[in-house]
This record gives C-alpha cells, sequence and structure tokens, in this order.
C-alpha cells in the first residue's frame, strides 16, 4: 500500500457521506508518541481563503491532549471493510491500549503526523484555531441537554489542509 498525493482540486467527493457515513480516525503525534479517535462529525470547507476541515473533540477524550500539544492532525477516511475497527478505536481510550495493536490497523508516518496505512483517503490538517463550545452560546438549547448532559462540551480545531493522500491500493 501506498500513498499519492492528491491536487485538492481533483478531490471528489460527499462531505456529508465522507464525515457521518463513513466516519474517520482523528490522529495527532508522530510514531513514536501518537492516539486516534474515531469521528463522526465534523465539517468540510473553505475559511480564511483555505481548504480546512474542522473536528469536534470532548476534553474528555484521550486525543484532546494530543491534539492541544501537537500542531498537525490527520484525517483518515476507511472502507467499510474497517467498521470493526474504527467501532473498536471510537470505543476504547488510547490511555488503556494500544489500538492499533488491537485492530491490526498500521501506523504510518505522512507530513510529520501519523495515520494508517489501510485508509483510502488522508487529510493532513495544521491547526489555524480551536475554541471551546460554550452553552450560552446554542441557539438551540435542546442540543446542550441532548448531547452534553453526561460528558464534557466539545472543542472544535480548525485545521488547514496540507496536504489530501489517497491510497493505490
Amino acid at each position: 500500500m501506498a500513498f499519492i498525493e492528491k491536487d485538492i482540486s481533483k478531490l471528489q467527493c460527499n462531505p456529508f457521506d465522507l464525515i457521518s457515513k463513513d466516519w474517520f480516525l482523528l490522529t495527532s503525534g508522530n510514531l513514536e508518541n501518537y492516539n486516534t479517535m474515531t469521528c463522526s462529525w465534523g465539517a468540510m470547507g473553505v475559511i480564511w481563503n483555505q481548504p480546512s476541515l474542522t473536528a469536534y473533540v470532548r476534553s474528555s477524550r484521550y486525543t484532546y491532549d494530543y491534539l492541544e500539544k501537537n500542531n498537525l492532525f490527520t484525517v483518515s477516511v476507511f472502507s467499510e471493510a474497517y467498521r470493526k475497527a474504527l467501532a473498536f478505536c471510537g470505543s476504547h481510550s488510547g490511555r488503556d491500549c494500544d489500538k492499533a495493536k488491537e485492530t491490526g490497523l498500521i501506523p504510518v508516518a505522512l507530513n510529520g503526523c501519523v495515520s494508517f496505512a489501510q485508509a483510502k483517503v488522508v487529510f493532513v490538517c495544521e491547526k489555524t484555531y480551536a475554541q471551546d463550545m460554550q452553552a450560552e452560546n446554542f441557539l438551540e438549547k435542546e442540543n446542550v441537554s441532548k448531547f452534553y448532559a453526561s460528558d464534557a462540551m466539545h472543542k472544535l480545531y480548525i485545521g488547514k489542509i496540507l496536504a489530501i493522500y489517497e491510497n493505490d491500493d
């Protein structure tokens, strides 16, 4: 398996499917020290004249610490064949286990960050903005109790897309 860098203007995808239906692994750190988590919430678009991805991470997640300490993160999208591995990565903490070892995912270095050899598409991003969500800023107040009654609010991380890779497999 080898990754080929893709021109962002040639990217053909439905971001709604890519994020909410396909899920993705959000990863930060380097090969010696990283963490990854499964996400199904995010946004893709243009801000400050740059193609960008926004990821949402609760402060209670182990990956949060990595995002706070590192400027880079990857968003790695997988085929349906890896749904079980992504489910594992979303339901287990990297504090307690080695997710790659447990799932058979193979970590690889890409542009100073980490992805996985089995990913079909990888976005390498550099943080450009981060902000904690605040309950008082919700216009649909029911979302506070619906999504945050028993866990921490999300912090949003906007990352400019530095590179996109597709797996040639």
